[in-house]
């Protein structure tokens, strides 16, 4: 996947703020001052008069035990901020009541799980028909809470304050995904578990974990100790990854960690708590040069390689599994079955992604194995080597998914697609009636640029959270039973710690969660930039860190049709905001021209360009610079 593709693409807190208002955003056409800043938008939501008043009197009810645990981590939520630790009742006809009970007749509008959540002065009441549904209406419950709900410290406010509210919801698509990559930088086990939590409150139900690659092994497989003890480790580079030295000789590799069994275990139980299916990926045959350092004899060379620390590499060393090589398919094996015992979701990602073939065409046991079957190119080699791949993980209980790659030589007979390059591959899979989940990296990718590059930290591509937002996964004409969903990708090439993931992610990611939960004809733009908006309060106020990229102003070179002389158009993202701007190297406030929607010329003499966003008199975005030089080159 990405490295490779980074290649021929390009190379590819705000302080703690105690903000004392309650999570309502400002209207738009057709909206209440009043309506809850719901993310992802529920699907009916009516407001009514009044407010619950959640305090330390405050009793609930559950007609399940079993839903016990769901509401411990509700529980566990409300606690640090407000200090209450609400105790249980038996009667229903309790004042200041939570009730919470799954419903004894099926509601098929609902599914698996949509809930119902009623809000009056007296009882907040909430049902569904699994303990899911009731998990996403409690998260919903949460954002009806003032920001300062999602606290770690203890806050006083004059109250607890819910709004009265009757919410029907359930989401569109069944796979509503994140995936983070820990083998380009290894992320520990508490900061996965604290990406999870912030997965969970916005209704995400799939954790893709990347758990293997070339730059670093991170699961522990029981009879293959090499896997973990050399190739869950590399030599510490630091700076612009893709461009690093090469590991040189005698150098340490103390650059990297693995999770143990008992961690994946902890992990799983963890996510499963919040209803999160965790899909793991082992990604072979390309993308292994992890598991060909561990073990040399896998790849085509038998060359010994190390782990790679983000050194140029793509058709210099054989990063490819040896399809000819019957030792390639007992480690899958060996691996595959662990995987399959550690991993109760159903399926197991192989990846499948950017196989370089040239070391296969020159393999005479490769060779061999394309004329012993029939095989006459060498992508349908690696269909080959798919298909007895599927049959190994079918072998073990699961099911096969793998990047859009794995089409090119002939879908294996019950394999799903993970459509990457584009939408093509999704369209491609589904009218053979395989599943499919979406994920475009045009629209799904946040490891891109989500702002100007000149003041953002470097990356690759662009994805600006408009094109999240408006991002349809049922291609016309396709068979939406066929679309599992949509899943955005978080490859961590450039993403060294948890606080810049975090950065990547939101609000990208919102824009993912709505996309995958809100029907289609309910997203609204300017509404969902208001509640966003109403959502970096609670960000904050949980220390999580997030971008404000969407307020920047975008700058786009063009040529005059008549004259081809360099002209200047900007815009934003979002509206309600005004662009100011300066040619003469001083930057630009409120006071200054404000962009009119004509484009701008450079006037004799001036060298570069300044331009800023601001709201009223606040300043929304930094104030960007960019040279006249710089524009040639954006043409």
């Amino acid at each position: 996947m990405p490295p490779i593709f980074h290649n021929q693409v390009a190379r590819r807190i705000l302080l703690f703020s105690w903000i004392f208002c309650f999570p309502f955003v400002t209207p738009s056409k057709g909206q209440s001052i009043d309506t809850p800043a719901i993310i992802p938008r529920p699907v009916s939501m009516h407001l009514q008069p009044g407010n619950f008043i959640l305090n330390d009197q405050t009793r609930y009810w559950l007609s399940d035990d079993s839903l016990r645990p769901d509401w411990e981590i509700f529980q566990q939520d409300i606690l640090q901020a407000t200090g209450f630790r609400l105790s249980p009742t038996s009667r229903l006809s309790h004042r200041n009541l939570i009730a919470i009970h799954i419903l004894p007749q099926p509601d098929n509008r609902l599914g698996p799980e949509g809930y119902r959540l009623s809000v009056s002065a007296q009882q907040v009441e909430l049902s569904a028909k699994t303990r899911a549904g009731i998990f996403y209406g409690l998260q919903t419950l949460l954002q009806l809470l003032p920001p300062q709900i999602e606290s770690h410290e203890p806050v006083k406010l004059p109250a607890w304050s819910i709004p009265c509210v009757q919410i029907v919801d359930y989401p569109r698509f069944h796979w509503r995904g994140l995936m983070l990559d820990v083998s380009r930088h290894f992320f520990t086990k508490q900061e996965v578990e604290a990406y999870i939590d912030e997965m969970a409150r916005f209704k995400f139900n799939v954790f893709h974990w990347h758990l293997s690659d070339d730059n670093g092994w991170r699961i522990e497989i029981k009879g293959l100790p090499r896997l973990t003890n050399v190739g869950a480790w590399r030599v510490s580079r630091t700076g612009d990854f893709g461009t690093f030295d090469p590991p040189q000789p005698g150098e340490p590799a103390n650059d990297g960690g693995y999770y143990t069994q008992d961690d994946i275990r902890e992990v799983v139980a963890y996510a499963a708590q919040r209803h999160i299916t965790i899909l793991p990926e082992i990604d072979v045959p390309a993308h292994s040069l992890a598991l060909i350092a561990a073990y040399p004899s896998l790849s085509c060379t038998g060359l010994p390689y190390a782990v790679n620390p983000g050194s140029p590499f793509y058709r210099i060393l054989d990063n490819v599994l040896c399809t000819g090589k019957d030792s390639t398919y007992l480690i899958l094996d060996t691996i595959f079955a662990q995987i399959a015992r550690l991993f109760p979701g159903p399926y197991i990602h192989v990846g499948g992604d950017e196989a370089y073939k040239g070391f296969w065409a020159q393999d005479p046991r490769d060779q061999a194995e394309m004329q012993q079957n029939g095989l006459h190119t060498l992508e349908e080699l690696q269909g080959y080597f798919e298909r007895r791949v599927e049959q190994i993980i079918i072998k073990h209980g699961k099911k096969m998914i793998g990047w859009d790659e794995i089409l090119e030589g002939g879908l294996a007979p019950e394999a799903a697609v993970m459509s990457w390059r584009g939408i093509q591959g999704g369209i491609a899979a589904a009218q053979l009636h395989h599943d499919v989940v979406m994920s475009p990296w045009g629209h799904c990718y946040l490891d891109l640029y989500q702002g100007d590059p000149l003041v953002e930290p470097k990356t690759y591509g662009m994805l600006r959270l408009d094109s999240v937002y408006f991002y349809e996964p049922v291609p016309p004409g396709i068979d939406s039973s066929y679309i599992l969903g949509i899943q955005g990708n978080l490859w961590a090439e450039h993403v060294p710690n948890l606080r810049h993931a975090e950065y990547m992610t939101w609000p990208r990611a919102l824009a993912i969660a709505e996309v995958g939960w809100t029907p289609a004809a309910e997203k609204n733009w300017p509404d969902f930039i208001h509640r966003v908006e109403a959502e970096f309060p609670r960000f904050d106020a949980q220390e999580v860190k997030y971008a404000t990229s969407m307020y920047q102003p975008i700058i786009q070179p063009v040529r005059d049709s008549l004259t081809a002389e360099l002209e200047v158009k900007l815009r934003t993202q979002i509206p309600g905001l005004t662009i100011y701007y300066s040619f003469d190297g001083t930057n630009p406030d409120n006071f200054y021209p404000a962009y009119a929607h004509t484009p701008l010329r450079f006037p004799k003499g001036a060298t570069e360009l300044r331009v800023v966003s601001y709201r009223g008199n606040k300043q929304m975005s930094p104030v960007i610079v960019i040279t006249k030089d710089a524009l040639q080159k954006r043409l």
